[in-house]
């Protein structure tokens, strides 16, 4: 019997019945379906925008339709080169892959300003030079009407004229706005004549100084779908009330439009659908507020790895597969919802698990010498044992690791005086050590603060590979519980780790006290240094998988996943923790 196909979500049924339909075109045309991503160049991608990435190109891909990248660069006081490269990375890192040329708002200004016109002289538009905040205290209450601007019928004319000034540098910043007439006691705020373009007085990044005027999202979003012939504009949920002005300015446009208008043919009208956004607990998604986390330095920059911006999970070592999963797997729905930050986690970790090797690694080292190694042959010999690579592949075979007389563990996995359920290394104790021998600690030696400093151990030469010895006369077979891993103090590298936690202590930044910054987790990054690695770490192995983003990532046995951080040198190595092997936040907050 097999398993009945996944149920599909409420956006795919849309599109399967327009195409039914064939409300955008022929009916049972598959590709006539055209989607969009529209980002704002005013910071880097977060989280968040990756679902839209994914269901917006995901939905293309399925259809066989297309899918356009578009930035929105509509406020040149905030938007900068930079955040449009890196968009444009991170798209396309995530598997985005847009059909044609980057597309630009920008690109489409003259045809805007053309239906601005047309709007202004449908009597459907004017020129308002009132301060700001005057018109917002005109828009009213959510149960009080507005009051009309008392430039609201100025002579048609004397609108397209002063909106010509606004256009050519006639007025300061803010010193005029071009507002739609509609409606202000419209219980919908969003429709009491709203703002459709602004004056600002500074130079944009890709039309230099052609400008004065810029278009107000709402204006420009219904109008780039429409040039583009987007089918299905996917927006999140807090555009819900959006939609009618989405809708009224479209129609306002096609309205006297048809054969033999002066005013042309009607446009394209995209249909828009809104869908729950991701929310995930210990971040913000707020780019005002990721914006301020670099600004005061709280953080390296845009990618350090404890932001939740694409580029820093990538570099904390997530990959694109572990992020679909998880903001696809949250449910594409109509309602909010607050995603445990585990289930990212996991997402990592299931991929992660079948994928990357295994080595070892001992990040607070303290000596461990094994004093009867020369009993049984060189005390300076060191001896090749086979480590299993991957658990879950076992095309990955194994490798060889060096085994002698001084090693390295864990200073965690020695206690002078453990309690009964401590199972790993103390005095008299006897433990496995992964894919070498067993070992009976015989003594130590401390510091003058009582700090452990070297471990002495025997070892049994009939437990090789980490097998049991062979039964004693009797027929007891002799058993442990404990197994450490170690790595060779004569075959190792020392590496910088930084273990990265939660960048905010509370599921939801700022609630506490309303402000976010109080939130801020002061053990968000701890940076270990004299690590010791096993030296094949530095060069990719037969066993390594191909990384598209050329990330080297690796399971240290029994610490967690890590990878190699943007600034690691042969010479310097560093390691990122991309994730511990089990959620220990659950375990704390059970605890608490």
């Amino acid at each position: 019997m097999t398993d009945p196909a996944p149920a599909r979500h409420f956006i795919q049924q849309i599109i399967d019945a327009d195409i039914a339909s064939g409300k955008w075109g022929t009916p049972g045309d598959r590709t006539v379906v055209t989607t969009r991503f529209p980002p704002e160049p005013n910071g880097y991608l977060h989280i968040g925008h990756a679902k839209s990435v994914c269901l917006n190109s995901g939905l293309a891909k399925e259809f066989g339709g297309r899918f356009y990248l578009r930035f929105d660069d509509t406020n040149p006081a905030k938007e900068e080169q930079e955040f449009v490269d890196s968009i444009c990375a991170d798209v396309e890192w995530l598997g985005g892959e847009w059909h044609g040329p980057v597309r630009f708002a920008s690109d489409y200004f003259p045809q805007m300003y053309e239906w601005a016109v047309e709007l202004i002289q449908k009597g459907l538009a004017y020129v308002d030079e009132q301060p700001h905040d005057k018109i917002r205290e005109q828009r009213g209450s959510l149960t009080e009407p507005g009051t009309p601007s008392p430039y609201r019928d100025r002579p048609i004319e004397e609108s397209l004229a002063q909106f010509e000034k606004m256009k050519s540098g006639g007025f300061p910043d803010g010193g005029a706005v071009l507002r739609a007439k509609i409606d202000m006691a419209s219980p919908n705020m969003n429709l009491r004549d709203p703002v459709m373009y602004r004056v600002i007085n500074k130079p944009h990044h890709r039309t230099g100084s052609t400008w004065h005027i810029y278009p107000m999202y709402d204006w420009a979003h219904g109008l780039e779908d429409s040039i583009e012939g987007i089918t299905h504009s996917l927006c999140t949920l807090e555009f819900e009330n959006h939609r009618p002005l989405y809708d009224w300015f479209i129609n306002a446009i096609n309205q006297d439009r048809g054969p033999g208008s002066k005013f042309g043919e009607k446009i394209h009208h995209s249909q828009q659908i809104e869908f729950s956004r991701y929310n995930l607990e210990y971040t913000t998604m707020s780019k005002r507020f990721l914006k301020l986390l670099v600004d005061e330095k709280h953080v390296e920059g845009w990618d350090d790895p404890r932001m939740i911006t694409v580029a820093g999970l990538r570099r904390r070592g997530y990959t694109r597969e572990a992020i679909r999963n998880a903001v696809i797997e949250a449910g594409i729905t109509k309602y909010n919802a607050l995603t445990d930050f585990t289930k990212l986690e996991n997402a990592l970790r299931d991929d992660l698990n079948t994928r990357a090797p295994r080595r070892m690694g001992v990040l607070d080292p303290v000596k461990l010498v094994i004093t009867n190694w020369g009993d049984h042959g060189d005390p300076s010999r060191l001896e090749e044992l086979p480590a299993i690579n991957n658990p879950e592949d076992e095309s990955a075979g194994t490798r060889p690791v060096k085994f002698g007389r001084e090693l390295w563990i864990e200073r965690d996995d020695f206690m002078i005086d453990p309690p009964k359920k401590f199972f790993r290394l103390g005095p008299g104790r006897e433990v496995r050590l992964r894919y070498a021998y067993w070992v009976t600690c015989t003594d130590f030696d401390t510091d003058a603060d009582g700090r452990v400093t070297e471990i002495r151990c025997t070892y049994d030469p009939q437990t090789r590979g980490g097998d049991a010895p062979p039964p004693d006369a009797d027929g007891n077979v002799r058993k442990v519980k404990g197994t450490l891993h170690w790595v060779s103090a004569a075959d190792c590298i020392d590496a910088t780790v930084r273990l990265f936690d939660r960048l905010f202590t509370e599921p939801r930044p700022g609630k506490r006290t309303g402000e976010i910054l109080d939130d801020l987790n002061p053990d968000s990054l701890k940076t270990l240094t004299g690590c010791k690695l096993e030296r094949s770490i530095l060069k990719p192995t037969p066993d390594e998988p191909a990384w598209p983003d050329g990330i080297r990532r690796f399971q240290l046995e029994r610490l967690g996943y890590f990878c190699f951080d943007k600034a690691s040198t042969p010479d310097n190595p560093i390691l990122n923790r991309s994730v511990t092997l089990k959620d220990s936040w659950a375990k704390e907050a059970a605890k608490s």
